[in-house]
């Protein structure tokens, strides 16, 4: 029952994020509000590259990688929107992929590492709901910048 519920939220997650980042074009790619920043697409494939992270981590014996800086030139290398939509498309099937066919018991077990220490597996569902969710509303605010209207993530 556990595998199925968490699966659920991933599905909502994915929801969520998808309806927020329909109105990006390719053109909307390479837009960031400042110098420095994360793109469009850094932005999603920073959240595809979150839910990989939290996946990973929470099976791993040594936890959560720690070596952001090479985690985030992965991300910077991302100038299209089409590209970015792929990692995240299969960040979240590789996600719920895992998820379905983890053994149920093992949710309740310890993540390892320094991040998360000690919680439960099953904690990362809800830090990458609420990652997701951070990047979304920053994702929102980005169309908004450039007069896009994104879609009311939680429905029609």
């Amino acid at each position: 029952m556990a595998n199925e519920q968490y699966v659920a939220a991933l599905q909502s997650v994915k929801t969520f994020f998808d309806n927020t980042i329909e109105c990006f074009r390719e053109e909307d790619a390479e837009f960031a509000p400042l110098d420095g920043m994360f793109t469009v697409a850094q932005q999603i494939a920073h959240a595809a590259q979150a839910v990989e992270w939290f996946l990973e981590g929470a099976f791993r014996p040594q936890g959560m990688a720690m070596n952001f800086e090479e985690m985030e030139a992965d991300v910077r290398k991302i100038t299209s929107l089409e590209d970015a939509k792929t990692w995240w498309n299969d960040a979240m099937t590789e996600a719920t992929d895992t998820v379905t066919n983890a053994a149920p018991e093992s949710w309740g077990e310890p993540i390892r590492g320094e991040i998360m220490k000690n919680a439960p597996r099953h904690a990362i569902i809800g830090g990458i709901n609420d990652h997701c969710a951070h990047h979304r509303g920053a994702l929102a605010v980005y169309a908004r910048l450039i007069g896009l209207s994104p879609k009311m993530p939680y429905g029609e």
